[in-house]
């Protein structure tokens, strides 16, 4: 899964149109269909405002704004889907030239706006992390950290003592069954973690490959 690693413009001129397109980050649909009318009302006077977007498997949306159906809106969507974004939503703003595409030209006039912007602003892998509590006696943390410490699969995020200490480990969601046997074979004891957490962070793509 990957976004875009910032929101980002671009601008082609094809055939005298003008072809701008916006990138943004977006975490929910209502924040996509607010930029959306952000950039309507910016570009105005625009011929058209066309639009796409993808927040999860579930929340894709896109519009032709007036061009033949299926030439911008739906074009534009997939170039999200090839490039794996989730989290982004992409506005191209055309000012009609005097020239007619065509609706195979429009088509690629749309897709060529995206695949462009995407490709200049640069790609962040989305990983989900996960945090796991590990519960012991407080006597035996001081010997329980030590052994953590010495490996490099997840890191100790805090310690809480009470009763008992609780110790959260912070790592990939899916290192969990990972995490597991290691501790079950390094403390001799079975062990599963409680999850009481995770969240996604980004990595530039680049670094994956």
């Amino acid at each position: 899964m990957y976004t875009i690693r910032t929101d980002y413009r671009d601008e082609t001129v094809i055939e005298k149109s003008r072809f701008i397109c916006t990138l943004k980050k977006v975490s929910s649909e209502t924040e996509a269909q607010d930029f959306i009318k952000a950039v309507k009302k910016e570009f105005w006077d625009a011929t058209h405002n066309c639009s796409a977007y993808i927040i999860d498997e579930l929340a894709q949306r896109s519009s032709d704004d007036g061009e033949p159906s299926g030439t911008a809106g739906l074009p534009m969507l997939e170039v999200l889907r090839k490039n794996q974004l989730s989290g982004v939503a992409a506005v191209v703003t055309r000012y009609f030239g005097g020239i007619k595409l065509g609706a195979g030209g429009l088509v690629r006039a749309y897709t060529g706006s995206v695949s462009k912007a995407v490709q200049s602003c640069g790609l962040a892998r989305k990983i989900l992390m996960g945090t796991f509590a590990l519960s012991a006696d407080a006597a035996d943390a001081g010997k329980l950290l030590n052994i953590i410490y010495q490996q490099q699969l997840f890191t100790v995020a805090s310690v809480e003592y009470g009763q008992q200490a609780r110790i959260l480990l912070y790592m990939k969601q899916e290192q969990q069954d990972e995490a597991e046997r290691w501790l079950t074979e390094a403390l001799n004891t079975e062990t599963q973690l409680e999850q009481v957490g995770s969240e996604y962070v980004e990595v530039p793509a680049e670094r994956e490959k």
